[in-house]
């Protein structure tokens, strides 16, 4: 079983990191200027900015 990848507001950061909000469907396409949070392990994440959208680790993101 492999570690989530996709959080919303609410969960906690499983490691250190730049978390970026992407659309659902793991892209930043038509994202104008996505918000970007350090997080480091055990914070809470807050709220995405649009219910369509949730945090992933920046590292993690491929552009489309």
């Amino acid at each position: 079983m492999g570690e989530q990848s996709k959080f919303r507001g609410g969960d906690k950061a499983p490691n250190n990191g730049v978390y970026i909000e992407v659309g659902e469907n793991d892209h930043i396409m038509g994202i104008e200027d996505p918000n970007q949070i350090k997080m480091k392990a055990g914070d809470t994440f807050p709220d995405v900015s649009n219910e369509d959208r949730v945090w992933k680790n920046k590292r993690r993101v491929q552009p489309k």
